[in-house]
């Protein structure tokens, strides 16, 4: 309606409905908000935990070199941390994992929540990106079994193995599997030459003859931009393959604790297995000394002396028992 001067008049109830449709638009948009944030973190939190559950196959598998492909339904960001600390619940430190999705073409990196686990010990880049991911696991001893390790990739980060050892080169046949099972998008190639890898994949050489190697792999230790990473045996040799130096360091010393707490426990039951039996298994003192070791562990460094002594501890316990099962410790 205008007045005598041209201008606009509103009555009261435009006014009102003017402010009305403004304040429900704010607040619709607000609860929009509010439910899409909450969706994300929810969403997340899904994915974190699914992560963590899915790969429990892979840890019970009795497959050797048996590789698992993880979906999800939009691209997704995979973070993995570990904390070596102990505390109250945990002697073992924890696995940590963290998703985000992609979603309108954002990222929910914001509303990330951390989901923790106490018996997982997976390796893998800071960040694995994608919607196919690949898992697989080794058993890690010394001398009996400590964990299962969980080595997770991304379909789209190619690892290009240059002259393994037969033992590994046969592994990762396995892994890759044969013309009929094989994958379009697997990740994992074999190569007589660096000049043979594909591009933009990383290159793992073990022979130093091959130059411009983004990884070399020695008989006891993974040198990369990283860091140096000593290992013993095949299971941490992947694992400082496809982790970075801190986190391998990290998980190790998680390693090392659980070791520590089952040499105590093995000692408990020596104990108790010559009470009963009058067995004597001759390790005592080496026991002792390898929860002695156990509880100075600094770095991966310390090894290769842990290996031997754990290697001599076996030894001894095959040779007192060879033909006597009931005295053995494990």
């Amino acid at each position: 309606m205008r007045d005598k001067k041209g201008g606009i008049q509103f009555s009261f109830a435009w006014i009102f409905a003017i402010i009305a449709g403004v304040v429900i638009l704010g607040l619709a948009i607000y609860f929009v908000t509010q439910f899409s944030e909450k969706s994300k973190l929810e969403i997340n939190v899904k994915n974190a935990v699914s992560i963590g559950v899915l790969t429990n196959p892979v840890e019970s598998s009795f497959e050797s070199a048996k590789r698992y492909t993880i979906t999800t339904k939009a691209e997704t960001r995979i973070y993995t941390e570990c904390n070596s600390q102990e505390t109250v619940t945990s002697s073992f430190g924890k696995q940590i994992i963290r998703t985000a999705e992609k979603t309108y073409n954002q990222w929910s990196e914001d509303q990330m929540t951390d989901m923790e686990f106490q018996n997982k010990y997976i390796f893998a880049k800071d960040r694995v990106e994608g919607k196919i991911f690949y898992v697989f696991s080794k058993p890690f001893k010394m001398p009996f079994k400590i964990a299962d390790l969980i080595y997770l990739t991304s379909a789209r980060d190619l690892y290009c193995f240059v002259n393994p050892p037969d033992d590994i080169e046969d592994e990762i046949e396995d892994l890759i599997g044969d013309e009929e099972t094989r994958s379009e998008s697997q990740n994992f190639y074999l190569t007589n030459r660096k000049r043979e890898c594909p591009q933009e994949s990383t290159s793992i050489c073990f022979k130093r003859t091959d130059s411009g190697c983004d990884v070399y792999v020695s008989d006891n230790y993974v040198q990369k931009s990283s860091g140096r990473m000593y290992y013993e045996g095949d299971a941490l040799m992947y694992a400082a393959i496809f982790s970075d130096k801190e986190e391998y360091e990290c998980q190790v010393k998680r390693l090392m604790n659980r070791a520590k707490k089952l040499f105590e426990i093995y000692q408990d039951k020596s104990e108790f297995v010559f009470k009963k039996t009058r067995c004597n298994s001759g390790t005592d003192i080496e026991l002792m000394q390898m929860i002695s070791l156990l509880g100075g562990y600094q770095s991966s460094q310390d090894l290769e002396i842990i290996n031997v002594l754990a290697q001599d501890i076996q030894d001894k316990q095959d040779n007192q028992y060879r033909n006597t099962e009931e005295c053995r410790l494990w």
